[in-house]
């Protein structure tokens, strides 16, 4: 439910932090730095935008570096390599805490909302001034007043909520893109996944407070937005008066000046024949589609609590393949998840043939502790795991590929992103089916939208030149 008493509290904080911020500045004489550094997915990189959004309004500039005045990790924990990045550079943090007394730390997102997480930083790392999770990251501005009153390590984590608080401050990093979310949480609960149990149940957005949200980015600039969710095909569903995520997209497709719309993610148990026919009707909609398949094996799928199967998923390519011959497919798939045989392994390399993915990400089975796969039998050998991770990688690559060189040659609109990182004289931007695109340019074409014909296809990316109607 949306709450306009929390968000008209969390300004009156805001303005209390100023005065905790300009208090601090004065004494050292210079302004307070900040850095946000975003481990994980697209809803955390929009989570900190809404972080430096307070920041930058109570008062903190941006830094270079870790080495600021205050430093937040806004933390993902999907797999454990990610948990131990956090940890290591947490010991790099305390060294530079202790040369900097003004110091703060910050620790938020999934990998908060874990109790055996919490408990460690709290043995090991005292150097940890402030810890949060991912329902009350809205709350950010009382949580730094909290901060700046207290002595002691701050811990807020709540284990689910209800509420969701619009119209804070935000800082985009980007002028002519915007991911923007339209629920929270994940009801799925897959037998290998921990964010259920970290982002909580699904909530949804009302669609008006969505559109109107969309509405002031295109006014800002914005061109292309992202619909964010952890399953964006089941939105609406807990509203009080129901609305399909294709409505909503069909909704958001009218909006005037907004060029470009992409959603992620969709899972394929709730994508709908009328969420096909939308991405078809809508010409704003890109012709991208990321499905997560997880496994072939419709044996596996079941045990991990996907709810589809091998044939199930195949009709919906076909489907989207049908309705939308140019979409392009991308997917994930684990390998080594408990159990899995060379049979199961052989029926998902047989899928990636069939369905020729543009792109995918493969991952090895990463047990996270609390999901039911953690405490299964049967957990596969590290060297069987890498012998077919390294095969299915090789396959997906060869028809990336593939795939790829079809394009080579033709002209497509291309949305220019940034200058190029490598070379002054190019730019870099995006086909509408989200590849890259390298091309001669310069910075004030950023946010447009230009025909570019694709010169040469480098697999991954592709050398362009603007085709001047």
């Amino acid at each position: 439910m949306r709450d306009l008493e929390e968000t008209r509290l969390q300004y009156d904080y805001i303005e209390k932090a100023k005065e905790y911020v300009k208090s601090e500045s004065e004494k050292i004489g210079r302004p307070l730095t900040y850095c946000v550094h975003t481990f994980g997915c697209q809803m955390n990189a929009r989570d900190s935008e809404k972080l430096v959004g307070v920041l930058e309004q109570v008062g903190y500039v941006e830094g270079k570096d870790e080495h600021a005045d205050f430093v937040i990790y806004n933390t993902c924990t999907v797999r454990e390599n990610a948990n131990n990045k956090v940890y290591g550079r947490l010991g790099y943090l305390s060294n530079y805490k202790k040369q900097n007394p003004v110091m703060k730390i910050a620790l938020c997102g999934c990998m908060m909302q874990e109790n055996a997480v919490v408990e460690k930083i709290k043995k090991s790392y005292r150097c940890v001034d402030l810890i949060f999770g991912t329902h009350n990251i809205y709350k950010f501005a009382e949580l730094l007043c909290r901060m700046f009153e207290s002595n002691s390590m701050i811990i807020d984590i709540w284990k689910d909520t209800d509420k969701i608080v619009e119209e804070l401050p935000i800082k985009r990093k980007f002028s002519f893109k915007s991911g923007v979310n339209i629920m929270f949480g994940c009801n799925n609960f897959c037998s290998y996944c921990i964010v259920p149990y970290v982002r909580g149940r699904e909530r949804s957005r009302e669609p008006q407070d969505i559109i109107r949200e969309i509405e002031s980015l295109v006014q800002d600039g914005v061109s292309e937005i992202m619909l964010l969710g952890q399953n964006v095909n089941s939105y609406g569903k807990n509203l009080e008066q129901p609305v399909t995520f294709a409505e909503l997209l069909r909704e958001v497709n009218r909006i005037e000046g907004l060029k470009r719309i992409r959603f992620m993610t969709s899972h394929p148990k709730d994508l709908s024949d009328d969420l096909i026919d939308a991405i078809r009707d809508c010409d704003k909609v890109c012709h991208h589609m990321h499905l997560p398949l997880q496994s072939g094996s419709s044996r596996l799928l079941k045990i991990m609590n996907r709810h589809y199967d091998k044939e199930h998923y195949l009709d919906l390519v076909d489907k989207l393949r049908e309705k939308v011959p140019d979409i392009a497919i991308t997917t994930d798939i684990i390998v080594g998840f408990p159990g899995e045989t060379e049979e199961d392994f052989a029926e998902t390399m047989d899928v990636v043939r069939k369905v020729r993915y543009d792109s995918a990400f493969t991952f090895i089975y990463s047990k996270r502790t609390g999901t039911p796969a953690a405490a299964m039998e049967d957990q596969i050998p590290q060297d069987v795991v890498k012998r077919r991770f390294d095969e299915l990688l090789a396959l997906v690559q060869s028809i990336s590929n593939e795939k790829a060189m079809e394009l080579e040659g033709k002209t497509l609109p291309v949305l220019i992103e940034e200058q190029n990182v490598q070379d002054a004289s190019l730019v870099t931007g995006r086909l509408d089916n989200n590849s890259v695109v390298h091309l001669p340019g310069t910075s004030d074409m950023i946010g447009k939208i230009y025909n570019v014909k694709l010169k040469e296809c480098k697999g991954f990316y592709y050398l362009g030149e603007i085709v001047n109607e």
